[in-house]
């Protein structure tokens, strides 16, 4: 809805990226603040500090609704995808490779937007093409399971062209995700001590990717130039990740030096003599990748998705999230039942490697994005990655 404000592709970026750094920076304070007033203070003020903070939104929120440009909606946009499918399963002999364009159904009878049936996916335009089947009794054509129109075509053919891109993203989350838990894992065995008093809790320690993500993404937004496309910016937050996994295994290595020389392998939760701020080194990194990816990804699904898929756009990004956590946990169960990386005491296993196999998957999956951007063109500009 908020991306809808706005007419220009640059205006939407712009949206996208403090939509974001807000998201980002809500996160800092509900994982700090909040959690300190609940354990310290009590949780009836923590949840009531959440009450409040909701309801504020909420009002704020209403308060605007008559400034909003509002897009009413259509019915569902999956109903068209699957009229598509089925009319060009329908028509699969009609041949569509000789048919003129004035053979296809275009809706009111023209070419609207100048939507003319392309030659990439040619089988799906069986589906527009008219038949005799298709007329009704006064003669004319009404859309149909078994008669779409080019738009409709040319809406799938687009979604199609920009699946394999976002393939890429969910083994760029998936490292993310089990990262994500060795991180913990490492915290629990240094030395957190921020100060002769404190503390600092492990589960607390992304608290500083989130912040590496909100200031890069306020950096990016302010001084990085414009020009910038979002395949660029999502080649970036690819390489970027890279790096952190490799600084991530360069960490673990002292760590395990560390505890060799002081011959702690075989001593269960002793603290490793060595700094957890350590971590805060390629937790920062991870999250300069993630301002990078994130805002680019759904700038570039909000773009090149069709109008009636807007909303699904914007959802493409979390659902590439949770299918990549999901698949994290298989690959740990993976590794932990094929290698003996993951023991239940770490400072006996071999984390590093772990981190190093996460590279392999970032530098592979990389590959896999470059061949992919080859062949993408965007829809409404005339640009491509420059490899």
């Amino acid at each position: 809805m908020g991306a809808d404000q706005f007419d220009k592709p640059h205006d939407q970026g712009v949206f996208f990226n403090w939509y974001f750094l807000a998201l980002y920076l809500a996160n800092v304070i509900s994982i700090t603040g909040i959690i300190y007033i609940q354990n310290n203070v009590g949780w009836g003020l923590g949840f009531g500090i959440c009450f409040v903070t909701n309801a504020i939104g909420l009002v704020v929120f209403l308060l605007g609704k008559r400034f909003y440009k509002q897009v009413k909606p259509k019915g569902s946009p999956f109903v068209f995808i699957a009229r598509v499918l089925v009319a060009a399963i329908w028509k699969r002999k009609a041949s569509a490779a000789t048919s003129r364009d004035t053979d296809y159904y275009y809706g009111d009878g023209t070419l609207v937007d100048n939507t003319i049936p392309t030659k990439r996916f040619r089988l799906l335009n069986c589906a527009a093409l008219k038949t005799e089947t298709d007329k009704q009794f006064d003669g004319s054509y009404a859309r149909s399971w078994k008669l779409c129109t080019v738009k409709e075509v040319e809406d799938l053919k687009t979604l199609m062209k920009i699946m394999p891109l976002w393939s890429t993203g969910i083994f760029l989350g998936t490292p993310i995700g089990i990262s994500t838990s060795l991180f913990i894992l490492q915290a629990l065995t240094m030395d957190r001590h921020l100060g002769p008093q404190f503390i600092i809790p492990a589960g607390s320690f992304a608290v500083f990717n989130l912040l590496a993500t909100a200031i890069s993404i306020f950096v990016i937004d302010r001084f990085v130039p414009p020009k910038l496309t979002p395949l660029q910016r999502i080649g970036i937050g690819h390489v970027i990740n890279i790096v952190a996994f490799i600084v991530s295994a360069l960490i673990e290595r002292r760590r395990l030096g560390v505890v060799r020389e002081h011959n702690l392998m075989n001593h269960p939760g002793s603290v490793v003599p060595m700094s957890a701020l350590w971590l805060v080194v390629s937790l920062s990194v991870l999250g300069i990748g993630e301002g990078f990816y994130l805002p680019g990804q759904v700038a570039l699904f909000y773009e090149e998705f069709p109008k009636s898929l807007k909303s699904t756009a914007t959802a493409m990004s979390s659902l590439l999230i949770g299918i990549g956590f999901f698949l994290s946990a298989a690959i740990t169960n993976l590794v932990d039942r094929t290698t003996g990386w993951l023991p239940n005491d770490i400072n006996q296993g071999r984390l590093d490697n772990v981190f190093w196999m996460l590279a392999v998957i970032g530098v592979v999956n990389f590959v896999y994005y470059l061949i992919c951007t080859k062949f993408f063109k965007y829809q409404n500009q005339n640009v491509e990655l420059k490899n």
